[in-house]
C-alpha cells in the first residue's frame, strides 16, 4: 500500500506534521523524584526516529494537590525544565515536533503521596480510590488555572512545541464537565456552559502563556460509559465551545473514565480495533479543527482506513509504537509485514503500570530501556544453536542473529510457537499468536536457520560443535497432587492441544489466576459443556483485572452460563460410576468447611514443571549452555521474551 492519507502532511496551528500518526500521551512511570529523566528522552526519541508525525509526552502535573501515583512528573516545579530540554532536543533531532500533556487528576486520586486532600468540583468519591475529595472554592479554582499557565510556561522554556490539555479520562477538568461528578450550583456547575467554564478559563490562560507560536490541543472524553456521565452529544457541544475560543489548534479524543471504565480506554484484544472512532467521527463533523482518533489501532492499514473513511484527521497509535518504534518507517518503506504488531495483551504496558512499575512491552524487550546501551558481543561472531521455537527460543535466536552470530533454531514440532499457539486457539485470544508470528518473521529476516520437525537431542547438539547453546525447551503439565492419575482429570493444555475433549459438567480449577482457566472455560462452554470455575483466590482469573480483561470476560462468562466458586481449594478426588464421574473434595479455606462436588471432567490450570531433560544431558558439554524461559522456571510470556533477549545479548 502507498498509504496516501497516512503520509500526507497536515498543518496543526503553527506546526506542520509530516504524517498523520501521533504517539499520544500515556503513562510510563519513568519519572524520578517528580522529574523527567534520560529514560524519557530516549524513549520518545526512538518513536520520533521511527517516523511518528507528532509526539505527545505523558501528563505533567499542574498543582501539588495532584499526585495520584508515585512516578508522576511534577510540572509545577521549575526543576523540570532541564529534563524538558533533554526530551525536546532528543525528539527535535529527528525533525519531529513534541508536545507536553498538562493535567490535574482531580478526584481520581488519593492523598497517599501528597498528604493533602484531593481536589474536585464536588465531594464525589472516585470508585477506585474511594477517597472523598474537597470541593474547590473560587480561590482554589483560580489557583488551578494559574497552575496550568505556570506549567505551560515551563514547557515553553523547556523547548516544547506546545501543550495538550488532558480533559478526558482522568482529569479535574473532566470532573467539572461531567454531570456525574459536578454537582455544583454556582457559576461552575449546572448547565454545560457553566460546567465548561473552567476549561475555557484554562485555555485562555495557557494560550496567553504560550503565545501564537506554539500549538495548543485539548483532549476530550466522548463517552464516559458511566451512569449520568458525559455522552457523545455533550462532548460534541464541548468541542464546539473549544473551537469557538479561537485559541485551540486541534482536538484529541478518548473514551471512558480511567478508574470506572478503564478497560475501554486501553482495551485488550477482546475489544475490536477502531472501537472508539465514533467519537472522533462525531466531533470532526461538528468542528473544523483537526481531530485525533483513537481506539486500538495497531497497524498502518487500520490507520489509513480510519483516515480514508473520514473518522479523523490524525490517528493516535500508542501501543503499536511501543511494540515497534519503527512502525511508520517500515510502513513508509513498504515493509508493513515487518512491523512487530501489538498484541493488545496489556501485560507489560498497562499491567506493569497498574502495579507501579516502569512501562515495558511483551514483544519489545528494549521498550523503556532505549537509554541503556547494549554491551558489545564478547567474542565476535559465534555459532549459536537454539533448542525450542516458543517465544523464549525465537527471541534468543533473533537477538543473537542481530548481534552478528550464526544461529540455527531447532523445534521438534512441525511449527514454531510452543504454548503460545495453543493459548491463541482459545476464544478471543487469536491475536496472541502475533507474538510468535512476529518473532519468526524477524528470525527469517535476520538469517536464522529454522529447522522444524527436528528434535534437538544432546547427541545432535554435541555433533554440531557449537560455541553456545540456548535451551528454550519449555515446560510440561504437572498433575496436581490430588489427581491420582485419574483419566478425567486433565490439564488445560490437554484441552487446548487436543489430547482431551471434555463433555458434560466440567470443573475448571484455577490456581494461576490468568487466561489459562478462563480461556479454556469459555472454549468448553462454546462446545456445549456446563462449566464451573473454582479458585482458591478471592476472584476467578484475578490477574485479568491487571490487563483490563476482567470486565469483558465476566460479561461473556455470564452470557455463556459459566459459574464461579471462590476461596475453594481442591484437596482430593476420586471416581464413581466406573470412572465416568469425578468426585472432588473442596475446602473453603476461609471457613474450613469441606464439601463435595460431582463432575464429568476436571480441567486444571495449575503450575507446570520445567522440561529440563536436555539441560541435564548437556552437563559437562564443551560449549556454553544457557537456559531461558519455562525450561528454567515456568512463567508468563514476557519473562520468556526478556530472558531470551538478555541471554542472547550477552553471548
Amino acid at each position: 500500500m502507498t498509504y496516501r492519507h497516512l503520509f500526507s502532511p497536515l498543518r496543526v496551528g503553527p506546526l506542520v506534521l509530516a504524517n498523520r500518526v501521533v504517539f499520544s500521551a500515556h503513562l510510563t512511570n519513568y519519572a524520578e523524584d517528580g522529574l523527567p529523566t534520560g529514560r524519557h528522552a530516549a524513549y520518545y526519541a526512538a518513536r520520533a526516529a521511527g517516523g511518528a508525525g507528532l509526539v505527545i509526552t505523558e501528563e505533567h502535573s499542574t498543582h501539588p494537590t495532584d499526585w495520584p501515583y508515585e512516578k508522576l512528573i511534577h510540572g509545577f516545579r521549575p526543576a523540570v525544565v532541564p529534563g524538558y530540554r533533554r526530551i525536546t532536543e532528543a525528539v527535535h533531532a529527528h525533525g519531529v515536533p513534541v508536545l507536553a500533556q498538562l493535567n490535574h487528576n482531580g478526584g481520581q486520586a488519593s492523598g497517599m503521596y501528597s498528604r493533602r486532600p484531593v481536589w474536585a468540583p464536588s465531594p464525589v468519591p472516585d470508585p477506585l480510590f474511594r477517597e472523598v475529595p474537597k470541593a474547590v472554592d473560587l480561590a482554589e479554582i483560580a489557583e488551578i488555572v494559574a497552575g496550568y499557565a505556570t506549567v505551560a510556561g515551563h514547557c515553553a522554556e523547556g523547548g516544547f512545541d506546545g501543550v495538550e490539555l488532558q480533559c478526558s479520562h482522568s482529569s479535574l477538568v473532566r470532573g467539572f464537565l461531567s454531570p456525574a461528578t459536578n454537582l455544583r450550583t454556582d457559576a461552575y456547575g449546572g448547565s454545560l456552559e457553566n460546567r465548561a467554564r473552567l476549561l475555557r478559563e484554562i485555555i485562555d490562560a495557557v494560550r496567553e502563556t504560550l503565545g501564537p507560536g506554539r500549538a495548543l490541543g485539548v483532549r476530550l472524553c466522548g463517552d464516559e460509559l458511566i451512569e449520568d456521565g458525559t455522552t457523545i452529544d455533550e462532548a460534541v457541544e464541548v468541542a464546539r465551545m473549544v473551537e469557538a475560543t479561537g485559541k485551540v489548534d486541534y482536538i484529541n479524543t478518548s473514551i471512558g473514565v480511567a478508574t470506572s471504565t478503564l478497560y475501554m480506554i486501553e482495551a485488550s484484544m477482546a475489544v475490536r480495533p477502531g472501537y472508539a472512532l465514533f467519537i472522533s467521527n462525531a466531533i470532526r463533523r461538528a468542528v473544523r479543527l483537526p481531530v485525533v482518533g483513537v481506539g486500538r489501532i495497531k497497524d498502518p492499514v487500520q490507520a489509513e482506513r480510519a483516515l480514508a473513511e473520514g473518522h479523523c484527521d490524525l490517528v493516535g497509535v500508542v501501543r503499536g509504537q511501543i511494540a515497534d518504534p519503527d512502525f511508520l518507517a517500515k510502513a513508509r518503506a513498504g515493509r508493513t509485514s515487518d512491523i512487530r504488531t501489538c498484541l493488545s495483551c496489556n501485560q507489560e504496558c498497562v499491567g506493569r503500570m497498574g502495579l507501579g512499575h516502569r512501562l515495558g512491552c511483551v514483544e519489545n524487550p528494549r521498550a523503556g530501556h532505549e537509554s541503556v546501551p547494549l554491551p558489545p558481543p564478547r567474542l565476535g561472531t559465534r555459532r549459536v544453536l537454539v533448542a525450542g521455537g516458543g517465544p523464549a527460543g525465537l527471541q534468543a535466536a533473533a537477538t543473537a542473529a542481530r548481534r552478528g552470530h550464526r544461529v540455527t533454531l531447532y523445534e521438534r514440532a512441525g511449527a514454531t510457537g510452543g504454548q503460545v499457539t495453543a493459548a491463541a486457539s482459545a476464544p478471543g485470544r487469536a491475536e496472541f499468536s502475533d507474538l510468535v508470528r512476529n518473532l519468526l518473521a524477524e528470525c527469517r529476516r535476520l538469517g536464522v536457520e529454522v529447522r522444524t520437525g527436528v528434535e534437538a537431542t544432546g547427541e545432535l547438539l554435541r555433533a554440531e560443535r557449537p560455541d553456545a547453546v540456548v535451551l528454550a525447551t519449555g515446560a510440561r503439565p504437572q498433575p496436581p497432587h490430588w489427581a491420582g492419575g485419574l483419566a478425567r482429570v486433565v490439564d488445560v493444555r490437554d484441552v487446548l492441544e487436543g489430547r482431551a475433549r471434555p463433555t458434560g459438567d466440567v470443573l475448571v480449577v484455577d490456581e494461576l489466576g490468568f487466561h489459562q482457566a478462563t480461556s479454556v472455560a469459555e472454549l468448553l462452554a462454546d462446545r456445549g459443556c456446563r462449566v464451573r470455575i473454582c479458585t482458591p483466590g478471592m476472584v476467578v482469573g484475578q490477574d485479568l483485572g491487571i490487563t483490563l480483561d476482567m470486565e469483558t470476560f465476566l460479561a461473556r462468562a455470564a452470557a455463556k452460563g459459566i459459574t464461579f466458586a471462590t476461596d475453594q481449594v481442591v484437596v482430593g478426588a476420586g471416581t464413581e460410576e466406573d470412572g465416568e464421574v469425578v468426585v472432588v473434595e473442596l475446602l473453603t479455606h476461609t471457613t474450613g468447611v469441606m464439601t463435595g462436588a460431582r463432575h464429568d471432567w476436571v480441567v486444571c490450570a495449575v503450575h507446570q514443571t520445567p522440561e529440563d531433560g536436555l539441560w541435564q544431558a548437556l552437563k559437562g558439554a564443551p560449549f556454553e549452555v544457557h537456559r531461558v524461559g519455562d525450561c528454567l522456571a515456568p512463567r508468563r510470556a514476557h519473562a520468556a521474551v526478556i530472558e531470551g533477549d538478555r541471554v542472547a545479548a550477552a553471548l
